[in-house]
């Protein structure tokens, strides 16, 4: 009896101390904010056009690939255009997330072994990174829509909430993926090779609607969603609610999933890195 309240008094403990420090670091605005602008700053130093080198280079690859990539899927150019390039700048950001966020924690072992941080501020310092790099994109999805202009309504909006979603389940996939890449170090490489293969395989180039009695396929990718949650309103409509419910129940069940995991392994990534 009393070994059981040692084991649940420690399960509690475990849980609370990680709540702690899930909170202190969402709360860390200016710790997070900082080191994210400062990275990019340091990556992009002496440079004139700074991170914009990035926009320019994907934007030239979106040009490139437009006219090729419509004429092969025999797509017109005046839809297909404005829905590579907000497919791509979209992707872009939710690849960048999940790689660079499973290798937060290896990333910031100076950080974790010399300075008592929340270990959420590493995660979120990558999560708010990839949003700034994606806000520098944003310019190419402006000039691709000034010229094949959508209809304009309140579905606009649902854009920035599509991202701050993404932003969001960015958090909780860094935390689990961090903490399993910190101990494993060959899942970094079985991670950036399935993203590889997940761009063919998502409605990125292609659109799931070319799949026929086949669109299932898609619509079963938890990743053809979220794209459809900013791909969608961007392009003239409303993202369907199934995929609003997609986004939900996998924020639901992925901070679910993470928080049992995190609260049990969490004061052991100081030592796997």
């Amino acid at each position: 009896m009393q070994m059981g309240k040692l084991v649940q008094g420690s399960s509690d403990s475990n849980l609370s101390l990680a709540l702690k420090d899930f909170r202190e670091g969402v709360f860390g605005f200016h710790m997070w904010s900082a080191l994210g602008w400062q990275e990019i700053r340091l990556r992009y130093r002496r440079s004139v056009l700074g991170p914009f080198w990035l926009t320019i280079s994907t934007g030239a690859m979106i040009a490139g690939m437009g006219p090729l990539y419509g004429r092969l899927f025999g797509q017109d150019i005046a839809t297909y255009f404005p829905y590579l390039a907000v497919s791509f700048i979209t992707w872009t950001l939710i690849a960048s997330l999940i790689n660079e966020c499973s290798n937060a924690f290896i990333a910031a072992e100076g950080y974790i072994k010399q300075i008592k941080l929340p270990l959420t501020i590493h995660i979120l310092r990558v999560v708010w990174k990839n949003v700034l790099v994606f806000v520098h994109h944003v310019l190419i999805i402006v000039i691709v829509l000034a010229f094949y202009r959508p209809p304009l309504g309140w579905h606009l909006l649902q854009a920035p909430l599509g991202i701050f979603m993404i932003a969001v389940n960015g958090l909780w996939l860094g935390l689990l993926l961090g903490l399993l890449c910190a101990r494993f170090r060959d899942i970094p490489l079985i991670i950036a090779s399935v993203v590889q293969v997940g761009f063919f395989l998502t409605p990125v180039m292609w659109r799931a609607g070319t799949l026929g009695t086949l669109g299932w396929v898609a619509q079963i990718n938890p990743l053809y969603h979220f794209l459809e949650i900013v791909r969608t309103p961007l392009l003239g409509s409303s993202a369907s609610a199934l995929s609003w419910i997609v986004v939900l129940l996998v924020t639901v069940v992925g901070y679910s999933v993470t928080l049992l995991v995190f609260s049990r392994f969490r004061a052991r990534i100081a030592y796997w890195v």
